[in-house]
């Protein structure tokens, strides 16, 4: 069974979280904010933690880029919860293919671990993500060549929906692939919720 819980800004949406699952106090993170390394605003992680320990869980940190596997698959298995911060979604793809962290995720949820994703954490969920070329640079990612990703969920995130700065760009990214591809686009202010195969937007 599998649990995720996907948002644009979570700091806006940690009550919704909270509701969503219950009994937090105690419980582990393994939280990656490795999509966050090449980006200059990075606020978003800081406060993701915050918000996180005013939950009452507790933070347990892994940059996929710079640990080992053995690092990587032990902290995956021995944690409550996997949460992956915003940033840059190819950046982020790059690194969990390059050390086999993608594969272990994968399992992990499938397995039923909760996944939390935050912008790009929420788009890798999806089957691929080169749609989000307009709102992140593929060019930060130089050596990812395939854009498939954890394939989790059927649909195509597009975060920051109607909200700024990315107004402009999230639009442009619905109207353009709105045809082609399955997408769920949510606001700052809104969160898209999947257990026992039920997709539920909420806010």
């Amino acid at each position: 069974m599998k649990k995720l819980f996907l948002s644009s800004s979570f700091t806006d949406v940690a009550a919704l979280f909270s509701d969503f699952e219950k009994d937090l106090a105690g419980k582990t993170v393994t939280f990656i904010p490795t999509a966050s390394l090449v980006e200059d605003v990075v606020f978003y992680v800081k406060a993701g933690k915050k918000a996180l320990e005013n939950l009452g869980l507790i933070i347990d940190e892994l940059d996929v880029s710079t640990a080992s596997f053995e690092v990587i698959a032990k902290k995956i298995a021995q944690n409550d919860v996997i949460y992956v911060t915003g940033g840059n979604t190819f950046f982020l793809l790059q690194e969990l293919k390059r050390t086999g962290a993608d594969k272990l995720i994968t399992a992990a949820v499938e397995a039923g671990k909760l996944y939390v994703g935050e912008s790009a954490g929420a788009v890798i969920t999806g089957a691929n993500i080169r749609f989000i070329e307009a709102m992140d640079s593929i060019n930060k990612a130089p050596d990812l060549t395939n854009y498939d990703a954890l394939n989790l969920v059927d649909f195509c995130t597009v975060p920051h929906f109607n909200s700024v700065p990315f107004k402009k760009i999230a639009q442009k990214i619905v109207t353009a692939n709105e045809e082609t591809l399955k997408l769920v686009p949510i606001s700052n202010k809104e969160a898209i919720l999947i257990q026992n195969n039920e997709v539920t937007v909420t806010f």
